[in-house]
């Protein structure tokens, strides 16, 4: 997978600060199978239309959640893993897409989770230090998003062992010996799955 970030030392390269941006947009653009993203925090997140559009042409943004879309009707699966209550403007906006559901859309919540993950099609990873959100992933303006780093690799040993972990969580694997199952809102061994937050 071709995203114009070129892959340096055994198909690794490192992302910083607003390269992270462009890295979602191409990712989320090209898969065509599966995108898994893990992030302590969601937010809603705005970024530029998609090429080709007349929101493109009017220099418009459009949410995050409307590539998401696309991507649920086009039969991708979209899992997204996160500890944190997501913020109000970002459950508002999915309650507004209607295609965003199961099973080619699902949201987790797993307190424990502060990995920041995006594996796409099982042949791309991204693992570093940003959120889902604007500032995290650098759709905010110049002086307002952080300092983030990550790495970028097609490596299939990382990625096996990285969705592996992902999906142990994912599917409650973790929650018999977790210690704050007790403050847990929905644990995922026992049907914590939904579309969204409440």
């Amino acid at each position: 997978m071709d995203l114009g970030i070129p892959l340096l030392f055994a198909s690794v390269a490192l992302v910083a600060d607003r390269d992270h941006y462009h890295l979602v947009q191409r990712a989320l653009r090209a898969a065509r199978v599966s995108v898994w993203i893990g992030t302590a925090n969601v937010k809603e997140m705005m970024v530029e239309a998609p090429i080709g559009t007349r929101a493109r042409a009017r220099d418009r943004y459009v949410s995050v959640l409307a590539t998401l879309e696309q991507l649920a009707r086009s039969g991708v699966e979209l899992r997204l893993l996160h500890a944190g209550q997501p913020s109000r403007p970002f459950r508002e906006e999915l309650g507004r897409r209607r295609g965003l559901v199961a099973p080619h859309f699902e949201m987790r919540q797993c307190p424990r989770v502060h990995f920041k993950l995006l594996a796409v099609d099982g042949a791309l990873l991204y693992v570093g230090s940003a959120n889902f959100t604007g500032a995290g992933l650098g759709a905010k303006g110049e002086g307002r998003r952080n300092f983030e780093l990550g790495v970028l690799t097609d490596d299939e040993r990382l990625l096996d062992a990285v969705q592996a972990r992902f999906d142990r969580i994912w599917s409650g694997g973790e929650c018999t010996g977790c210690l704050l199952r007790a403050h847990c809102p929905r644990p995922l061994d026992h049907g914590g799955r939904r579309r969204h937050e409440d």
